[in-house]
């Protein structure tokens, strides 16, 4: 065949593997943008300058040498009997949830203050409807405001269910 042979035809046959470059040893500093962060801090919720500051929660969290993450699956406003309480009740639901959120990661061994991430389903298409669940959930994380996705979905998995939460969370 002509052209073929070491460096003839395919442009990658007799070519060797450039050796792979020697890793940098960790720096002490993590550069994000424009801004350095100390890696001494466990997490850090990040708030850019150049984002509005309307938004109730950070923009990213950074979380700095993770030994566990902990993924929940979305709590669910069931109470102790599997049934789902208050029925028609956004705000009343978004309580259980996150009790029972609470509770799904203490028996994980971490807390809300370890919440890297949260998305809050909210089956509704009336925006007061999501303010109310969001409203609940601030309320519970305090000031700790890790960042959030806030939805409406057309249905969630049980009947007469309005709101599900779900996190990650980082553990040292």
């Amino acid at each position: 065949m002509a052209g073929a042979g070491p460096g003839r035809g395919h442009p990658h046959r007799g070519r060797h593997p450039q050796p792979a470059r020697p890793r940098r040893p960790t720096p002490r500093r993590l550069l994000l943008g424009r801004r350095r962060l100390p890696l001494n801090k466990p997490r850090e919720l990040i708030r850019s300058p150049e984002l509005t500051d309307r938004a109730q929660y950070a923009y990213a969290a950074v979380a700095h040498e993770v030994s566990t993450l902990v993924f929940t699956a979305g709590a669910c406003p069931l109470d102790r009997s599997g049934t789902i309480a208050p029925v028609g009740d956004v705000a009343g639901q978004t309580e259980q949830a996150m009790a029972n959120l609470t509770i799904a990661l203490r028996a994980s061994g971490a807390g809300l203050a370890d919440v890297v991430k949260t998305t809050v389903y909210v089956a509704s298409q009336r925006r007061e409807d999501l303010v109310t669940a969001w409203e609940v959930v601030r309320r519970c994380f305090g000031d700790h405001d890790a960042p959030s996705t806030l939805l409406g979905v057309a249905v969630l998995g049980y009947p007469d269910q309005l709101v599900e939460v779900e996190a990650i969370a980082a553990l040292h």
